[in-house]
């Protein structure tokens, strides 16, 4: 009786485990709190994996996904641009897109990024970018 009772409960636990799996990616806010931290750790990644020496900046979400896995999963399109500051600065307030000069680069890019939020792991699990 207790090897039924035990092999139940599993079954139970496991499906309950499965259903909350999605297996498509959704359209989700662009404000949503685990996608922004998620939109600039790809950015973050971008700008460190870059080779030039100015940093690009968001200029639009122009898509946001969710899907649930083992962690969340989300898929980003944006467009960013060349910034008028070096990787290394720290006042990126103060940073403007490079416009109407020979500087100017916008780029769009997908992100599939992986996260654990709650435990501080993001993934930046594949990246595609093209010159706009």
């Amino acid at each position: 009786m207790f090897l039924k009772v035990s092999l139940l409960l599993g079954f139970i636990v496991l499906g309950t485990h499965v259903w909350t799996i999605q297996k498509e990616f959704v359209d989700i806010s662009k404000n949503q709190d685990y996608f922004v931290v998620s939109m600039e750790f790809a950015m973050a990644v971008f700008n460190d994996n870059n080779v030039e020496e100015n940093a690009y900046r968001l200029l639009e979400v122009r898509r946001a996904k969710q899907k649930i896995t083992d962690r969340l999963e989300y898929f980003i399109d944006v467009e960013i641009a060349r910034s008028n500051c070096r990787k290394l600065s720290n006042n990126s307030e103060n940073c403007f897109i490079q416009e109407n000069s020979k500087m100017e680069k916008r780029v769009t890019c997908s992100f599939l990024v992986g996260a654990l939020p709650w435990n501080g792991d993001f993934t930046v699990m594949k990246k595609q970018c093209a010159d706009f």
